[in-house]
């Protein structure tokens, strides 16, 4: 896919009384599965265009969204630029950076799905152009709105658990197979492995309940046959507030973990299974048609509770908070036509990366890498 940085036509100011068009360059899974579904649901927003140069996908976005243009390039897509109000980045992490540098160039507001950039200081570059051109930018870090993380949440802020000592997040898979593709690649320009695809989501979602890390440990490993990413990956943060985050992101886990748990000085919280959104969004199933939305059956609720394990009964269930995806396109709504802050930043991103960075320096080194305090605070 291409990724010129040619000028282009600067968009044309949005009516109040019409949707905000939005072109999406990328209708991998991001795109068809995410970006797409969620966009068509949002009030205000409309699909206008899609890029991708694959003729099955294409056939897939006419029979999805009938009223959508399908281009084959970014190229022709910044041809349509003045028809358009919204561009969403879902293509390989290794375009994000020149892709999101042309359209903010445009003028036009940008949402890219994460990881934003390879470094911290691409994400702040990027941060800095849209303040200069005075342009929208928002990162898609859609695990904010996952049900567990609004549950956890919930709790710390009610103070059922008390001053939280320790969290540990788990986003494991059992896939023993390769599946192929840039994601597998140890080339580092295409920014693949697991601890920058999921290790992303836990890093941010710990940054975001235990403000930013001074300290960072990890190990990444490549432990299938024939792979040359991270595919199996831990990582320990010491957060400035003093919690410990423990974070596992793996392709390899025959026998999976909670998803969290959560030890505080009064009680601890655990929760096993996945938010259901992703599994529904798969099936074909969409927000404001199919409800519930994010709500999961009773029996997947976590238990609070202290003194013995969940697995034999101790504690009590916790309703689970629903999950809301659907709120990150609402808000990016809101922002372009209220003017309202954005529902994720580049410079929450960049904190996010500037982790990354370091849990990959410590995992080729062998050792914890400090972070100067203040260092992963957003700006």
């Amino acid at each position: 896919m291409a990724t010129t940085t040619s000028p282009v036509s600067p968009a044309t100011p949005a009516s109040p009384s019409r949707p905000l068009r939005v072109g999406l360059i990328g209708y991998g899974l991001a795109g068809s599965v995410f970006h797409a579904p969620l966009v068509a649901a949002t009030d205000g927003l409309v699909l206008d265009t899609v890029v991708t140069s694959d003729q099955a996908r294409g056939e897939q976005v006419r029979a999805e969204f009938a009223d959508a243009h399908v281009v084959p390039s970014p190229d022709a897509l910044w041809e349509r630029a003045s028809e358009l109000d919204l561009v969403v980045i879902a293509s390989p992490n290794k375009t994000h950076v020149p892709l999101a540098t042309t359209a903010l160039t445009a003028g036009l507001a940008v949402v890219v799905d994460k990881p934003l950039a390879a470094t911290a200081a691409q994400a702040r570059e990027l941060a800095a152009l849209a303040d200069r051109t005075g342009t929208f930018l928002s990162v898609f870090q859609n695990r904010r709105w996952d049900n567990d993380f609004l549950t956890v949440r919930r709790l710390i802020e009610d103070g059922e658990l008390g001053e939280v000592q320790r969290f540990e997040s788990r986003f494991e898979r059992w896939r023993p197979q390769l599946k192929g593709g840039w994601r597998e690649s140890g080339a580092p320009e295409e920014i693949g492995g697991l601890l920058y695809d999921l290790g992303s989501h836990v890093v941010d979602q710990a940054l975001v309940l235990f403000g930013p890390a001074v300290r960072v440990y990890a190990e990444a490993d490549v432990r299938r046959p024939g792979a040359r990413a991270d595919d199996d990956t831990f990582i320990a943060l010491t957060h400035a507030s003093g919690v410990r985050s423990h974070l596992y992101v793996s392709a390899t886990t025959a026998q999976l973990g909670p998803r969290m748990r959560v030890l505080g000085s009064a009680a601890g919280y655990v929760k096993y299974g996945l938010d259901p959104q992703e599994a529904a969004l798969r099936e074909g199933k969409r927000p404001g048609v199919d409800l519930p939305w994010g709500v999961e059956p009773e029996d997947c609720r976590g238990r609070i509770g202290s003194g013995e394990s969940p697995l034999t009964g101790g504690g009590r269930p916790v309703p689970t908070e629903p999950g809301d995806y659907p709120a990150y396109y609402a808000a990016v709504a809101a922002a372009l036509r209220d003017g309202g802050p954005a529902p994720v930043t580049a410079r929450e991103a960049a904190d996010c990366l500037e982790v990354l960075e370091a849990a990959r320096r410590s995992s080729d080194e062998g050792r914890a890498v400090g972070i100067s305090p203040g260092a992963t605070a957003s700006a």
